[in-house]
């Protein structure tokens, strides 16, 4: 195996790579995927809430394994997933774990399964600046002319060889004129920052953005600190290199514990889905633990009802325990669903949860459908 390439370890039972891919057959109708009432419904120690739908995603397993990466980048961990295509190339940003700690990440692909390590698309900031211990997951929108780079920066991380980013969570900005970069930091240019007693005084994270009605709307990711309540907000701008508006009021309550954002419209019924990670808890411990899904008709309004588990310990066939930050792209008639898991038989304890991940892949077919008057 080429040492920068990742190459599948799960399997489809059934069905070999070629057949996978090429599913559903030419001129075949696709049943699609339903939102359908959970046959069980999480709990949580602390009653947070827990969806009543599932839709159910089939998983194939993991389709990029951390270590290898150009410049030991990966050595400790790939997560936090950022997939796009263009032309006929796939492109996934994801954070690698390495010795200077997480950056921003790329690695490439024509079929989604057999990924091309191309190394950090990022460096760390000089002492004092925003992203001084950390430049990582990258999201990217291309405005027709240029590329832009939404990422997280902070100053602060744990002690080493973890170097997990903590609070606080910032957006920053960069451009490239290539979807590979090199990516130039727009020094000075911050989007929108933590506020302090609001939803989002700790986290003010990047997340998918779209236009919309002449504006750029970014789904981003917020929270507050002790204790720490996350949920989504929106923000919006008409230059993409300026300042951003922050609506007063998220779009989910804190109380959901949702965080990060990828967006895929339904054309066959007019419905928006938002993907999202779930943090749960369990033996005190809060983690990544499922993969949601919210729908609507409107993007500006969002009932926190209208959700539902999309992945968990119930289908994932290798992460036990965790699954975080999803990233959806259309394939034809069917949905891939990227996102991040850990192969450990148990629960790794404290921190290292955040450790050794791994990039998953799940299927969706298409199209959605939400319940009948959901």
């Amino acid at each position: 195996m080429n040492h920068h390439t990742a190459r599948i370890r799960g399997t489809l039972t059934g069905l070999g790579f070629a057949a996978m891919l090429a599913w559903p057959p030419a001129g075949a109708a696709a049943a699609g995927s339903l939102v359908q009432p959970a046959m069980q419904i999480p709990a949580y120690p602390d009653h947070r809430p827990a969806p009543k739908y599932r839709l159910e995603a089939v998983d194939f397993g993991p389709v990029l394994r951390h270590g290898g990466g150009p410049e030991h980048c990966d050595d400790l961990g790939a997560r936090d997933i950022w997939t796009w295509r263009h032309g006929g190339t796939y492109y996934l940003h994801y954070d690698g774990a390495g010795p200077k700690g997480w950056l921003a990440c790329l690695a490439t692909s024509t079929d989604l399964t057999h990924w091309t390590k191309k190394g950090p698309v990022l460096d760390l900031g000089r002492p004092g600046d925003d992203d001084s211990a950390s430049a990582s997951y990258g999201v990217t929108f291309f405005d027709g002319k240029t590329w832009h780079l939404f990422y997280l920066g902070t100053p602060h991380v744990s002690p080493p060889p973890d170097l997990i980013p903590a609070f606080p969570y910032l957006t920053l900005t960069a451009t490239a004129h290539s979807p590979t970069g090199p990516w130039v930091k727009q020094r000075g240019v911050a989007p929108f920052r933590p506020k302090p007693g609001t939803y989002y005084s700790a986290t003010a994270s990047p997340g998918q953005v779209i236009r919309r009605d002449g504006e750029y709307w970014m789904f981003f990711s917020a929270s507050t600190d002790r204790p720490i309540l996350r949920t989504l907000g929106i923000a919006r701008t008409k230059d993409l290199s300026g300042a951003w508006r922050v609506a007063a009021e998220p779009i989910v309550p804190p109380e959901e514990q949702v965080e990060n954002t990828s967006l895929y419209h339904e054309a066959a019924n007019d419905t928006w889905f938002l993907f999202t990670d779930h943090v749960g808890l369990e033996d005190g411990l809060e983690y990544t633990d499922a993969i949601w899904v919210y729908w609507t008709k409107d993007l500006a309004r969002w009932n926190p009802e209208n959700k539902a588990v999309v992945l968990d310990r119930r289908n994932c066939t290798w992460s036990r325990h965790i699954m975080g930050l999803p990233s959806v792209v259309q394939v034809g008639q069917r949905l891939a669903v990227f996102y991040d898991g850990n192969a450990a038989p148990a629960m790794p304890p404290g921190v290292k949860s955040h450790m050794n991940r791994d990039v998953g892949l799940a299927w969706l077919d298409l199209p959605l459908v939400p319940p009948a008057g959901k």
